[in-house]
């Protein structure tokens, strides 16, 4: 069924609009015409591109580790969509082998299935450094084996992306990996500056939440933060929750990456969505909310309780940055990453209609993926 939405404003990935009648069908965007002085059927707020997000472990009492079902996806998927997130990847932190395969199963029944939202998945883990492993659990930290080889090589899980500290896989696994079809991401590592620059050589494009459990920058070793700055090509996720990362180490970084290449990451847990979740267990640890926070019940910052909309929020208001930027850091910027900005990440004739309604807070009024209202407030 074609349908119209008019908005106060329509931001399209680059540029607002006004006036602006915004149609579609089957799932995609048909057309954008001059709706100048229309009063009638107007959405108070801003109409924009849905968001997307590339690291989410869970959402609405469910952990994706724990319930590495199609269920377990699209529990944490409907979640996610009070917050405006159209697009995502399930996250599976480090675990072991059998619970990889039952995620990548899950995964698979969901893309064939064309569950809301779901890309495809991210690995976080198993392939990690012990001295920067947070609270991924020590006892599934392991090298590569032919086993999650095959599981990285699978070609019915849409996009893929695999979290790997560079120092404990080596350059051939890497470049394996690439030509397997996976996006390389580098983060929970020790490494040093150029064994990292030699991950980048050998195929790694992006950087799991920059500063946090990776080597940090000084000024006679640059690590892992100085080389992900340094790389003109490489993407890099960022949480915004002003937890993680200090405002103005957020700053310092957006302005010393090129535009295009900072993305917005909720690293979200099962609270999301469930206002009276004050804890949940993961591998046997007791993990406390405080407000926005979390923390392992021995200290350690353990995900968040951020949502996208969220985020979105605390990059103007916490960050300064211009509303449109910021929104493309939810948006355009997380689709270029995964190949999908001629499908969504923008409102472009043609492409996917994956549209959140926002107040002037923004928070989230509605949201639409592939054309079909997800939630409504």
């Amino acid at each position: 069924m074609k349908q119209t939405i008019i908005a106060d404003r329509v931001f399209d990935g680059q540029t607002f609009h006004t006036d602006l009648a915004v149609t579609f069908e089957d799932g995609h965007l048909l057309a954008f015409d001059s709706v100048e002085g229309a009063k009638e059927s107007r959405y108070p707020g801003l109409l924009a591109p849905g968001f997307i997000d590339v690291q989410v472990n869970g959402g609405g009492g469910v952990l994706f580790n724990t319930s590495p079902t199609i269920e377990g996806i699209e529990a944490i998927g409907k979640a996610h969509a009070k917050y405006g997130t159209t697009a995502y990847l399930p996250t599976l932190i480090t675990d072991d082998v059998d619970v990889m395969c039952q995620a990548a199963d899950a995964v698979a029944s969901a893309i064939e299935s064309n569950s809301a939202g779901v890309v495809g998945v991210h690995f976080e883990g198993p392939h990690l450094s012990v001295p920067k492993k947070g609270v991924h659990p020590q006892s599934y930290i392991r090298r590569i084996s032919d086993a999650e080889l095959a599981i990285f090589s699978r070609q019915d899980l849409g996009i893929k992306v695999v979290t790997l500290a560079p120092e404990n896989v080596s350059l051939e696994v890497i470049e394996a990996l690439v030509k397997a079809g996976v996006r390389v991401c580098l983060g929970h590592s020790n490494a040093d500056y150029d064994t990292v620059k030699k991950a980048l050589a050998a195929g790694a494009t992006g950087f799991t939440h920059l500063y946090n459990a990776m080597s940090a920058l000084d000024s006679r070793n640059p690590g892992m933060v100085g080389a992900a700055l340094e790389s003109s090509d490489a993407w890099c996720g960022l949480i915004v929750d002003g937890h993680h990362v200090h405002p103005a180490s957020a700053r310092v970084a957006i302005k010393a990456k090129p535009k295009g290449k900072m993305m917005l990451v909720t690293d979200a847990m099962p609270p999301v969505g469930l206002e009276d979740e004050v804890s949940f267990e993961l591998f046997g640890t007791q993990v406390l909310r405080a407000g926005d926070r979390l923390n392992a019940a021995t200290g350690e910052l353990a995900g968040c309780v951020l949502d996208m909309a969220g985020a979105v929020a605390n990059t103007v208001n916490m960050l300064g940055l211009e509303p449109e930027e910021a929104l493309r850091m939810a948006s355009l910027y997380p689709a270029q990453f995964l190949g999908l900005s001629d499908k969504m990440g923008q409102l472009q004739v043609g492409g996917r209609a994956d549209m959140v309604l926002l107040d002037d807070k923004y928070s989230v009024e509605q949201t639409y993926i592939g054309g079909e209202l997800a939630f409504k407030s």
